[in-house]
């Protein structure tokens, strides 16, 4: 639909961008700090590890004073369970805790709502030892790390995501380093199993502990389009849909397991192991609003049982190869490719918007969303108009959802300085801030303003009025 006028960004909308702990604070053993998951996995040869990152842990001040700069109404980040307790059961660190009131308190002084992502990928390593998500032990480990989070800083922040990227976890562990080469289909959605009933119990505690905390889970999405209208087609892209996304939201909002989802499960012998009392946890609550991390759309197309074809996929957690016998993956002739291969699909954020507010009614909040690109500095300078393009066209689709009736209640685009992408190093950049190092040259880690810097801080001062 076009509109011949567009609803304004609501007052109170949450301008942000995001980051995450393993990815930019660096300090991987400092100060107390157990080793996590991500700390003794191997990336790809070529690509740097996360133990300097971008050196947040040291910086964070300076840092805080860009964001502020920025314009930053909201910032999105993560607390590092192994700060906070490193081995994930035993004494709580107080430098851990006490580094993360420094921050929360720098960002409340700043005008910044700071938005809290309690788990983002780096399980504490003693609980991998042990199992695990797979052990039901971890269920436990995780609320009483919850409580702790809430206990401490829930007079100073409202807003908590549970779980980054759980569907992302599941489906594609081996790539990200949170699931160990080999594990079964079963092993891992009995992990997701346990993953809800945590959450479920991060819901009550939040809603017990924060009066006015507001808490929801924050899966990946990209919505799936069938390759044609075969009617074919069009089923193996409601499939994956629902094997991607309803499956976790559905037990996130309603607590129940959709019945496509189970059948799937069934089918492939993955159904997880259901204790009594289970169900009970995971209805007891409700999220107070969805928030979700978009890059792109996929497209796919009935399975052939072209097994070679499949094979020879690119595949990463964007770019899936497509599963026997459920579907297949194919190119989308309709949009542009990222340098890194990601489909860019700006239209298919709004249809997102339309398809998780139909379904279940919750306020809406994008956690993540960006371009990674080859960025250089040149003569302490950083043009990346690929990012401003990028950035304004999800923009524009967001005001479009606005428009369309949906409840948005933020942005945060990834990422807000430079990091060190997921599995694909420090080339990969995303941020608002260049971070002056290499793979393996740390440099001095200066930070340099880009020219999307700039551009965001204009949209931020006129609430998204002004995209050019």
């Amino acid at each position: 639909m076009q509109y011949r006028e567009l609803k304004p960004f609501p007052d109170g909308f949450l301008w942000s961008a995001a980051t995450a702990a393993y990815q930019i604070e660096g300090a991987w053993d400092a100060d107390g700090k157990g080793p996590s998951i991500i700390d003794t996995w191997t990336p790809p040869e070529g690509t740097s590890d996360f133990t300097v990152a971008s050196d947040h842990y040291h910086r964070y001040a300076e840092d805080v004073a860009l964001l502020a700069e920025l314009g930053l109404t909201a910032y999105r980040f993560s607390i590092s369970w192994p700060r906070i307790i490193p081995d994930g059961t035993g004494e709580v660190n107080p430098a851990g805790v006490a580094f993360y009131h420094r921050l929360i308190d720098a960002l409340v002084e700043h005008g910044i709502e700071p938005i809290v992502t309690m788990y983002h990928f780096d399980l504490p390593l003693a609980l991998d030892q042990q199992g695990g998500w797979s052990n039901r032990a971890t269920i436990d480990a995780y609320a009483r790390y919850a409580e702790v989070l809430f206990r401490e800083y829930g007079e100073k922040v409202k807003y908590w995501l549970t779980i980054n990227e759980q569907n992302n976890m599941i489906l594609y562990g081996e790539v990200i380093g949170t699931a160990r080469p080999g594990t079964t289909k079963r092993e891992l959605y009995q992990t997701n199993h346990h993953m809800m009933l945590a959450q479920a119990r991060a819901f009550r505690l939040c809603h017990a502990l924060v009066p006015d905390g507001r808490i929801g889970p924050a899966p990946n999405f990209a919505l799936v389009y069938p390759e044609t209208c075969h009617p074919l087609d069009v089923l193996a892209a409601d499939d994956l849909n629902v094997i991607r996304h309803w499956l976790y939201f559905d037990l996130a909002v309603d607590g129940v397991y959709n019945s496509i989802a189970w059948a799937y499960l069934e089918e492939k012998g993955a159904a997880p192991e259901i204790l009594p009392g289970d169900l009970e946890i995971l209805t007891a609550d409700r999220p107070d609003f969805l928030a979700f991390n978009y890059y792109n759309t996929q497209t796919v197309a009935r399975p052939s049982g072209d097994d070679a074809e499949r094979q020879s996929r690119v595949a990463d957690q964007q770019m899936s190869p497509g599963e026997e016998g459920v579907y297949d993956s194919a190119d989308n002739p309709y949009l542009a490719r990222t340098e890194f291969g990601w489909e860019v699909d700006p239209i298919g954020l709004r249809a997102s918007f339309r398809a998780l507010w139909n379904r279940y009614r919750l306020p809406l909040l994008v956690t993540e969303n960006g371009l990674g690109a080859f960025d250089r500095l040149i003569d302490g300078q950083v043009h990346d108009p690929y990012r401003i393009d990028y950035l304004r066209d999800h923009i524009a689709q967001i005001q479009l959802a606005i428009s369309d009736g949906v409840e948005v209640i933020g942005y945060c685009p990834w990422s807000a300085i430079d990091l060190v992408s997921t599995h694909q190093g420090v080339a990969k950049r995303y941020g608002f801030v260049y971070v002056d190092r290499d793979e393996f040259d740390l440099k001095e880690l200066a930070r340099y303003r880009k020219d999307s810097f700039a551009w965001y801080q204009r949209v931020i001062a006129s609430n998204g009025a002004e995209l050019g």
